[in-house]
Order: structure tokens, then C-alpha cells, then sequence
């Protein structure tokens, strides 16, 4: 039978069965959910104690080894473009897989192994689609969904649950229309209904014991992102950087809520934060938090009037798109310089601001940065 205790962690849901042999459940849950709070807080060799005990206790569980890769996971999520870690995380999920296949010889319905290798072919098809690998994304996914559905069949009435059902629900209805080009990838996947999913996650942040810092993380995310629901987004932030002020991804997203709600005072005070951060040298505050930081804070400055310190900002910014834009040029770079002339302008100093508008009409294009160049060029800029 299925123990009580069941965790469910980031992106799918998995159940984790503990016996009393090594470990009482009590023990078990505490190790784990103290684990997991550290990942969420950037701690990540706090939650790595943590997990090798739990694999320490149980050698052949799979529960240990896959919140080790959780660890690694938030570590490339800390520097998206870093692609150190990616092999490293890849084989720890192998090695999971490869635990739950043992157990899966054994009986074909273990749940805990379901769960298990559900999550984990579900994690690697997370890692290629940032790495744009979009036919591995979606054969992991083909590969994953059954196995998370059978398993999920096992406690239907449990809330942490609606994570992953809710995860798929939404994307698979979301993805398709935002990249058209997959759709035939996913032929042979059933339907997504974001509505649904989002009141599955909803649920699994609500009610969710395990899977609540997950499901509200991620509705964030896509109310933030998909949905332009920038009110509902800031809710979560705010619960989210309260909770965990050492994550950099919940300040981050505090502070792109506000600048979608137009509240600038709060933008500044968020990213000058961050850019403190960043100076302080705080664990996960890197060179890419810190372009984001200046860009903003230099929109504050131009908005308030003080030319010279946005100038000052948005070069800073230039100045790190060109270390940080080793695939092409960002949309950072391209408005960072395109600002960068209206200031020139405002100063003005017009000689300088052409340059920066020829040179933005020489970068790709990034939210009408052509159209906005060409204006500039033939009728000077003036707030």
C-alpha cells in the first residue's frame, strides 16, 4: 500500500511511499520539505545535505537521488544560459530512471516508480526545451504523461496532484498556439484546457501540502507571461519574495510586476535592491540580474528627469548585454541603446543620439525598435 506521505516537487508530481525500516515517515517528511525550502531560498548545500542523507538512507529509493537533481535544476534555473550543469542534471535523472525501472521489474504498477520516472522524463524534456531542442521536449513529454497519469489514478483525492495534471493541462493548450511549428509533435498527446489547468493549479497551490510553493510559482509565471494578468502575478511575488527573500527568480518577477503595472516607485525600490544584491555579491544575483536592475532603473531615472543618471544606467546596461549576448544581440541591448540616444537627444548632444539610432537600425529588431530609430532620426526626441 501507498504511504500517507506524498511530495510533489516543481514541475510533476511524484509519490514517495517510506517505510520504517531506515526512516519513520515523520522523519522523512521533515528532511524533505526542509530540503525543498532550502532549494526555493538559493541554499543549495544546505538542501544537498539534506537529500544525501535521504539517498544515504534508502540507497535504492528513488526519492533522494531525484531532489539531488532538483538541486542542480535550480541551479541552472539561477543562470538559464549556463550549460554547465545541464549533462550533470541529465545523468542524475538517468540514474533515477534507472532506479524506478528496477523497481518497475519487480511490479509493473508500483506507483512510487511511476511517479518517479514520470518526473524525470519530464524534468530532461523541460532542460531541451530551453535549449530549444523541441523534438526531445516532446518525446520526453510523450513518454512522460502516461506514467504520471496511471500514477496519479492511484490518489485522486490528494491536491498536490492537480501540479502536474494542472502543468500539462495549461501548456499543452498554451504552447501550441504560441509555437505553431510543434503542433505536429503533438499529434498523439491529448488536448490540453488551460482554464482547467489553471484551476488545477490554483487547487494545488490552495490546498496543496507538498506542491503548493510550485503551483503558485508557476501560476505566477503564467499569469505574468501568457495571461497579462500582471495583478494576480504581483499577488504571488509579493507572498513569494516575502517567503523566500534570497531567491532571485521571486525578486526578479516583484519587480517586472510592477513595471507592468506601471508602478515606478516600486520599480526602484525592487531593483535597487537587486542591483544592492548584485554588489554585495549574494549568491544567484549575477551580471544578467544586474542588466535587468540597471534597464529599469534607468526607465525610473528618465521618467524622474535626471538624464544624466539613466544615461549612466543604460550604458551600464550596453555595456553588460555585450559580455552576457553570446547568441545575438538581446532585446536589453537593443532598448538599452535606443533610450540611450533619447537621452543624448534630451542632453542635447544630437550627434551622439544618431549614432545610437544607426546603431539600434544595425541590431535586429526588438518591439518596434526600427520604427521607434527611424522617428528619431528624422524629428529629434523630446519627453
Amino acid at each position: 500500500m501507498m504511504s500517507r506521505f506524498i511530495v510533489f516537487v516543481l514541475v510533476l508530481c511524484c509519490v514517495t511511499p517510506v517505510s520504517s525500516q531506515d526512516i519513520s515517515d515523520d522523519d522523512f517528511e521533515a528532511r524533505a520539505k526542509g530540503g525543498i525550502e532550502f532549494i526555493y531560498n538559493l541554499e543549495f548545500e544546505r538542501a544537498e545535505r539534506e537529500f544525501i542523507e535521504l539517498a544515504r538512507l534508502r540507497p535504492l529509493h528513488p526519492a533522494g537521488h531525484f531532489f539531488l537533481a532538483m538541486v542542480k535544476w535550480w541551479r541552472i534555473m539561477v543562470d538559464r544560459k549556463n550549460e554547465q550543469y545541464d549533462e550533470e542534471f541529465l545523468n542524475s535523472l538517468d540514474r533515477v530512471v534507472d532506479l524506478c525501472d528496477e523497481l518497475l521489474d519487480e511490479n509493473e504498477n508500483d506507483v512510487t516508480a511511476l511517479f518517479f520516472k514520470g518526473g524525470s522524463i519530464g524534468f530532461q524534456g523541460r532542460l531541451r526545451f530551453y535549449r530549444d531542442d523541441w523534438l526531445g521536449a516532446a518525446n520526453a513529454g510523450r513518454k512522460a504523461l502516461p506514467l504520471v497519469q496511471v500514477a496519479s489514478a492511484a490518489d485522486t483525492n490528494n491536491y498536490d496532484i492537480f501540479l502536474g495534471t494542472g502543468i500539462y493541462k495549461y501548456y499543452a493548450e498554451v504552447f501550441p498556439e504560441r509555437y505553431p511549428f510543434i503542433k505536429p509533435l503533438l499529434l498523439f498527446i491529448p488536448p490540453g484546457d488551460k482554464e482547467k489547468g489553471i484551476q488545477q493549479l490554483q487547487t494545488a497551490a490552495e490546498k496543496g501540502k507538498y506542491a503548493s510553493i510550485e503551483a503558485k510559482y508557476l501560476l505566477m509565471t503564467l499569469y505574468y507571461r501568457y495571461e497579462k494578468e500582471y495583478q494576480k502575478a504581483l499577488s504571488i511575488a509579493i507572498e513569494l519574495h516575502d517567503r523566500f527573500s534570497n531567491n532571485m527568480l521571486f525578486h526578479k518577477y516583484l519587480g517586472r510586476c510592477y513595471v507592468s503595472l506601471n508602478n515606478w516607485p516600486m520599480v526602484r525600490q525592487v531593483f535597487s535592491d537587486v542591483a544592492e544584491r548584485v554588489q554585495r555579491g549574494q549568491p544567484g544575483y549575477n551580471a544578467s540580474v544586474e542588466r535587468e536592475a540597471v534597464y529599469y532603473l534607468g526607465i525610473c531615472d528618465m521618467n524622474s528627469r535626471d538624464y544624466e543618471s539613466a544615461l549612466a544606467h543604460f550604458m551600464r546596461c550596453d555595456e553588460l548585454s555585450r559580455e552576457l549576448d553570446r547568441d545575438g544581440v538581446s532585446g536589453f541591448m537593443v532598448m538599452a541603446n535606443l533610450k540611450a540616444g533619447m537621452l543624448y537627444d534630451l542632453l542635447a548632444k544630437r550627434d551622439l543620439a544618431v549614432i545610437l539610432y544607426e546603431k539600434v537600425l544595425a541590431m535586429k529588431e526588438y518591439n518596434k525598435s526600427y520604427d521607434q530609430a527611424e522617428q528619431f532620426i528624422n524629428t529629434p526626441f523630446a519627453q
